[in-house]
């Protein structure tokens, strides 16, 4: 009997245990490895589909002491008018102030956004100070901080050496930074989303998890928003569903050549771009009226690359130029709508006795609406034999005014004018903020006082939240607006707890 006992204890704590314990670690592992990356995965959405803010001459500042702050002056279409170093720390802080005056003066600037790395909460309140003292007069100045995570790194990257071949690495940062303001899915795509700031435990979970996970919600989410074939950069075409490196270098290629893209069909005429490809791409791609007419007046070779429409056309091999034929913009290619829904599209408006060149007008508008309101959508559906959701997709693509963009109802950048100090906040104060970070204890927000605070995961409760994000694990997510109460203050440890009220839309 003891020698049937030993061995059972024996066998329990030398094999069975071991076991067992390998066995539950593990799976406790994977789970929380899952729970990461989709963590991660939800933060990069939330970053990516932040608010663009179009039509602003934007000065970005990337902070410093001792080597000054980097400043790029970007036009509203993200060209670079100037770059500059200013001491703002040093000595001769009002000289240099003068400077930045002159530069906001020049180009119309009103809008300044900060890096948030070393020396940012310096570099904050000299811009508020010089605000306050209405320093910029008659231009109404504003200021936001950004999130500069990545912009060191993107810096000194091969793409970045290829578009600012001429600039130091400090003043490419720093027109990163910019960018972010005016596109941030356009620009945040160019860096490695492990380096962008987001997420929890990204270098201790499994990289081809991850990787393929971070790869797919970047295509997801360029293809949700769509890009303008004739002004995206290379690096975000190769973003879009049925496009790769090989395509958008060939895409960007053809574009070089030949000129602006007119319609979608030309991508068929781009070499390696086979019909599988077009049929998976051509819904996310958009051929927008106003940058082709700028992208013409840029280039006069986009004249010579079409073919006399008295011509008849000739084959061409892929890649060769524009055939005839072809050259004419089609209103429904600046739309949502999928080429192989045109002709649907097009009896949907012989319906409503609309055209094709109203697509985005407010007169189509009211003919769409009304008969829709009129028969309804699935009785629509079935007139023209398609399914009640392309239809919907057709409806929103003829209804929506041209360079619509879907982020429009996102979250943008928080402009302020002021700046508040950590001495300042009381216990039970009531601030309004913006979600930088979520992990699965809580969620980190921005409130403007060089610190942010903490709202634990147990004050985040579904009463607090919109429908829309009651499903959402955590709910909360990178660039959200938010009302928080104070609840502690530790200026000594840095640390800043809040209760959430609720989600500001």
């Amino acid at each position: 009997m003891k020698i049937l006992r030993d061995a059972v204890e024996d066998s329990y704590k030398r094999l069975i245990q071991p076991l067992l314990c390998r066995g539950y670690r593990s799976s406790l592992t994977a789970s929380a490895e899952k729970e990461s990356i989709a963590m991660f995965v939800r933060n990069l959405r939330q970053r990516l589909l932040v608010c663009p803010v179009r039509g602003r001459t934007i000065m970005s500042v990337d902070p410093g002491f001792r080597h000054g702050c980097k400043l790029a002056i970007l036009s509203p279409t993200s060209q670079i008018l100037h770059t500059d170093v200013v001491y703002l720390h040093h000595a001769g802080g009002a000289r240099e102030a003068d400077k930045l005056r002159h530069f906001m003066m020049k180009y119309s600037c009103h809008t300044i956004a900060i890096g948030n790395g070393t020396a940012c909460r310096e570099t904050e309140e000299f811009f508020a100070g010089l605000i306050a003292r209405k320093f910029f007069l008659p231009l109404d100045v504003s200021y936001c901080i950004i999130n500069e995570a990545g912009a060191s790194v993107y810096s000194v990257s091969p793409e970045a050496v290829k578009e600012m071949p001429d600039l130091d690495p400090n003043l490419r940062s720093a027109v990163s930074i910019g960018r972010r303001v005016q596109d941030p899915l356009a620009e945040l795509v160019k860096i490695d989303p492990k380096h962008i700031g987001i997420g929890t435990y990204q270098h201790d979970v499994s990289q081809t998890s991850l990787k393929a996970a971070l790869d797919g919600v970047v295509e997801e989410c360029v293809s949700f928003v769509g890009v303008d074939i004739n002004i995206c950069s290379e690096t975000l075409m190769r973003h879009v569903a049925g496009l790769n490196a090989g395509r958008a270098r060939s895409v960007a290629e053809w574009r070089e050549k030949n000129g602006p893209f007119v319609n979608r069909e030309q991508l068929k005429l781009v070499k390696g771009l086979g019909p599988k490809s077009f049929q998976q791409c051509a819904g996310f791609i958009r051929v927008n009226p106003e940058n082709l007419h700028s992208c013409r007046s840029d280039s006069a070779e986009a004249d010579q690359a079409t073919v006399p429409s008295g011509k008849p056309a000739t084959k061409r091999g892929k890649g060769k130029g524009p055939a005839a034929g072809t050259n004419r913009p089609n209103p429904l290619d600046q739309t949502c709508i999928h080429p192989e829904s045109y002709s649907i599209a097009m009896r949907f408006l012989e319906s409503v006795e609309g055209r094709v060149e109203e697509t985005g007008r407010p007169e189509l508008k009211q003919r769409v609406e009304a008969a829709v309101q009129r028969s309804g959508l699935e009785q629509l559906a079935k007139a023209l034999d398609t399914t009640p959701e392309t239809l919907q997709l057709i409806v929103d693509g003829l209804t929506q005014p041209s360079g619509f963009d879907i982020r429009q109802s996102f979250e943008q950048a928080d402009f302020k004018r002021g700046i508040v100090s950590m001495g300042d906040l009381r216990t039970g104060a009531v601030l309004t903020g913006r979600v930088e970070n979520t992990t699965l204890f809580g969620a980190f927000v921005d409130i403007g006082v060089g610190q942010s605070g903490l709202i634990h995961k147990s004050n985040i409760t579904l009463e607090k939240l919109p429908p829309d994000l009651r499903r959402r694990s955590l709910a909360l997510g990178p660039g959200e607006r938010v009302e928080v109460r104070v609840l502690n203050v530790d200026a000594q440890r840095g640390r800043i707890g809040l209760d959430l009220l609720r989600v500001l839309r």
